[in-house]
């Protein structure tokens, strides 16, 4: 979850890039219109269904149960639920995901976790994206993190950027951890 532009796309296709990355994906994707982002990531070869929500502008549970019976599940390890770009109405909506993972770009600000605390207050990772745009914009990284776990003091917080495979195999790693932890 996360507002438009976040890089919530960009980092699943980055993740379809790592080719040890331990587990198969498919993605279930949620946009007012088009089929955009489910076509770039079916384009890397991963799985993807799209759910175009006319007006709504968030997915709900019915709508991603309609869309699981569309996925090849027996082939995937973990699906990702790309919920309609806002920060507001998807953390109003259970849409039976075990876990949530939130993102904050720098380019959109520092403040979005403390306008919009009840997105963070659900997540169970917090990822600032786009961080090799720092030196480009006033984001307090650390300003950021302190008010995140201001909301939800054991929040998970990673730093990424597409451009860096590193940051994106410690996102990786973190799945896996948490995969196991569900074992």
């Amino acid at each position: 979850m996360s507002s438009p532009g976040s890089g919530k796309t960009s980092l699943l296709e980055s993740l379809a890039d790592v080719p040890d990355r331990g587990f198969q994906f498919g993605v279930i994707e949620g946009d007012l219109q088009t089929s955009r982002d489910a076509d770039r990531i079916k384009a890397k070869g991963i799985a993807a269904y799209q759910i175009q929500t006319g007006s709504a502008c968030h997915l709900d549970a019915f709508m991603v149960h309609k869309g699981l019976h569309a996925m090849p599940l027996a082939e995937m390890d973990v699906c990702f639920i790309e919920n309609v770009g806002n920060l507001v109405c998807p953390a109003s909506y259970d849409v039976g995901s075990h876990l949530n993972v939130v993102l904050v770009s720098v380019p959109e600000g520092d403040d979005k976790i403390e306008k919009y605390p009840v997105m963070f207050h659900k997540a169970d990772l917090v990822l600032i994206s786009k961080v090799d745009l720092l030196p480009h914009f006033d984001f307090d990284l650390q300003a950021a993190k302190d008010m995140a776990r201001r909301l939800k003091p054991n929040v998970d917080i990673l730093e990424i950027s597409t451009k860096d495979p590193l940051s994106i195999q410690r996102l990786v790693e973190w799945i896996e951890f948490k995969r196991k932890m569900r074992a």
